[in-house]
């Protein structure tokens, strides 16, 4: 009977009509929560980057490209959300500029300058209210130590600590160490 929010996938950052920057995310963990979520009963609500994955029974799916995309579906679905599972690697950064036309091979070696995206999950913790929200902190180092830090700055209740690397890693596997 409630409605739980999850996010899922990778976001897609794009430099020109060909190119963009993205991360190795498969979307399997943000889907199996949420056919899991929608077989409790649960109405769900599934904002997801781009994926090769089935929607999962039950499951209304938002499909978002980008970080601003998502971070756009995410805090207007959570206004409705009871529980919110923030299951996306959304991407950190974006290209500070789009070249509208395809950006040809030189000689010379390119730089593609950064910017930060909008952090969606900071967001949904500021705008949190009586909403359970979960987070997820994909690490390579000091694990706990990230995941306590991101769990407290961004107001969530609870966060799984994936360990990212060796043989259990949380990208494209159906196996994850937390």
């Amino acid at each position: 009977g409630k409605h739980v929010l999850v996010n899922a996938g990778p976001t897609r950052e794009p430099i020109d009509p060909v190119r963009y920057i993205t991360n190795r995310s498969s979307g399997k963990m943000g889907y199996a929560v949420a056919g899991a979520a929608a077989a409790r009963g649960a109405q769900v609500t599934l904002v997801s980057g781009p994926t090769n994955l089935p929607i999962p029974e039950g499951c209304v799916l938002i499909p978002v490209e980008t970080a601003d995309e998502m971070y756009e579906a995410c805090v207007t679905a959570a206004l409705d959300a009871d529980i919110i599972i923030a299951a996306a690697a959304v991407a950190d950064y974006r290209p500070a500029g789009y070249s509208r036309s395809k950006i040809k091979k030189t000689a010379d070696d390119m730089c593609i300058r950064l910017e930060r995206t909008r952090d969606i999950v900071a967001e949904l913790g500021r705008i949190k209210g009586a909403r359970v929200i979960v987070g997820f902190a994909a690490e390579t180092d000091d694990l706990l130590t990230n995941a306590q830090a991101k769990l407290a700055s961004k107001n969530l209740d609870i966060i799984v600590a994936n360990v990212v690397g060796g043989e259990c890693s949380p990208f494209g596997s159906d196996e994850n160490t937390v």
